[in-house]
């Protein structure tokens, strides 16, 4: 299979490459360079310099790293991206590296900082000639080192100093080079977003031309240079934001040359499947086709308690039931699918990375399928593809869906599934979701959802005793789902739903709520 919008990404207008040397912070980077309204692509730190330059990008980042340069097999750049003329930014050990490449000196610090730490501006420019500096110079921001530079290389100009004399910022004007030693690209560091777009817009010349509709115009344009005039084009919908927004651009872009597959398994939310079935029949122009296949996937999942296994077992099963519908339609040509950047990475798909867990959408769909893939939004984060979304007018309903796992209610029922568990969780799920809404507080939720446990126990209803599944409620806040906190929610809320959820619904015997921050816990139960 070929892929579509991860060989030729020349069409984006403005671009900056951001070396990942493994920092905890790499993908944030990225997230604020695109919210600075500039393109940017995470790639590994050793990418080879005339792939780099291929890219024609107009400033590089190093981002930062867990490793030191003084200790051996340190992971180091192609040296030439310091002399190919392109603006340069290191962050933390970036700015460690490019120090020491180019002739200055790090050492290990005698006193290491962490944490929010004061420091004192030198010299404004560029990177410091905002508002958001005082005239006085002093600032925060948010430091996590060891090793320092204690000595600039020829030609840098030290831009900033900490209270520990540690050099923050240092650069070079001439070749355009400068390095932090703090990360400006966390909430800790005030002022940080505009340090690094004074980076992006005085030293690299770029100006705010990442927007959704520039992408969507870009995206429409690569879609019809890759999809023949003649070809067709069949789409996997989930019912979530990422295939759904996928479905809407291919409509724009070729009509209704575009064949869309919902696979209902059964597993959404109560009467989730017949909302997205009513909007895609209403709003695309290609043919629509719903396939039930609820029997199915509860009859592969019958006995299986595993979380991991169901997970297993939900993707394959998708897999066949889709790759049997997208082949009895003929003369298809292409495979459209909802992949994002955040999966492209974490699978492991951009060289060198790690990877940390397995998308069904990431290289999962079997290469006998023939088809040549077609993935727009490949390039993009969640936030991203939900302003896009909007670009191309999806409803609220869609857009603002909470996230939802990939093998649905199947990963919030502990235990073994069969269809009586999946419409009890259904109806509390409704419940608590409905009490939320009514409240006004779910737009302040990362997540919110009930769970199905395996635990049964006593209750009293009227005057009999009663034996029955206890359900979990859970809601989080988070910005990112990197960490997450329980949310605070008022007595009065979970009394009400506890009463529904108890009332409404004569099996359950009792409900709980889940006080669990990520970490220890995760979001989901599975």
């Amino acid at each position: 299979m070929e892929h579509f919008l991860n060989e030729d990404s020349n069409s984006i207008r403005e671009k900056v490459v951001i070396l990942d040397f493994g920092g905890q912070y790499s993908m944030l980077i990225a997230r604020r360079v695109r919210e600075a309204g500039v393109f940017c692509e995470l790639l590994p730190y050793d990418t080879p310099w005339d792939e780099i330059k291929r890219l024609a990008p107009a400033g590089i980042i190093l981002s930062g790293s867990p490793a030191s340069v003084n200790q051996e097999g340190a992971p180091r750049c192609d040296r030439a991206v310091y002399e190919g003329g392109i603006p340069v930014l290191g962050i933390c050990y970036g700015m460690h590296l490019l120090a020491e490449e180019l002739g200055g000196e790090v050492v290990r610090g005698t006193r290491s900082e962490f944490g929010r730490t004061s420091f004192e501006i030198v010299e404004r420019e560029p990177l410091f000639n905002d508002d958001n500096f005082d005239d006085a110079g002093s600032c925060c921001a948010w430091m996590s080192h060891q090793d320092e530079v204690v000595k600039a290389p020829p030609g840098f100009h030290v831009l900033a100093r900490t209270e520990n004399n540690t050099l923050a910022a240092i650069g070079d004007h001439e070749r355009k080079i400068y390095g932090l030693q703090f990360h400006p690209e966390v909430f800790h560091t005030p002022g940080g977003n505009n340090v690094l777009k004074r980076f992006l817009y005085d030293v690299c010349g770029c100006s705010w031309s990442w927007t959704p509709k520039s992408f969507v115009e870009d995206a429409m344009e690569k879609i019809r240079q890759v999809v023949g005039a003649d070809d067709r084009v069949v789409c996997a919908l989930s019912g979530g934001v990422d295939s759904s927004v996928v479905a809407f651009l291919l409509d724009r872009a070729i009509s209704d040359r575009a064949v869309y597959i919902f696979v209902d398994h059964g597993l959404l939310r109560l009467d989730e499947a017949g909302q997205v079935v009513k909007l895609y029949r209403e709003k695309l122009q290609g043919q629509f086709i719903h396939v039930n296949a609820k029997k199915v996937f509860l009859e592969a999942l019958a006995g299986i308690t595993d979380p991991e296994e169901k997970r297993r077992i939900i993707g394959s099963e998708f897999i066949k039931v889709f790759k049997e519908k997208a082949l009895s339609m003929g003369d298809i040509t292409y495979l459209a699918q909802g992949t994002i950047y955040p999966d492209v990475i974490e699978s492991g798909s951009i060289s060198g990375a790690a990877i940390i867990k397995s998308h069904h959408n990431v290289g999962g769909l079997p290469e006998e399928l023939g088809f040549d893939l077609v993935e727009p939004l490949r390039e993009l984060f969640k936030d991203e593809v939900r302003l896009v979304g909007a670009e191309l007018g999806l409803p609220d309903t869609i857009l603002k869906r909470q996230p939802f796992p990939g093998p649905g209610l199947a990963v919030r029922i502990v235990g073994d599934i069969t269809a009586e568990k999946l419409s009890l969780l259904q109806k509390a799920d409704y419940i608590f979701r409905e009490e939320l809404y009514n409240a006004g507080l779910n737009d302040e939720m990362w997540q919110y959802f009930a769970v199905l446990t395996d635990v049964k126990v006593v209750g009293v209803k009227g005057d009999d005793r009663h034996y029955g599944p206890v359900i979990a409620l859970r809601a989080v806040v988070s910005e990112d789902a990197m960490t997450a906190d329980w949310a605070r929610l008022p007595y009065e809320l979970l009394d009400k739903t506890s009463l529904r959820i108890t009332g409404e619904i004569p099996e359950i015997a009792r409900v709980v709520y889940d006080i669990t921050s990520k970490p220890p816990g995760t979001i989901e139960w599975e």
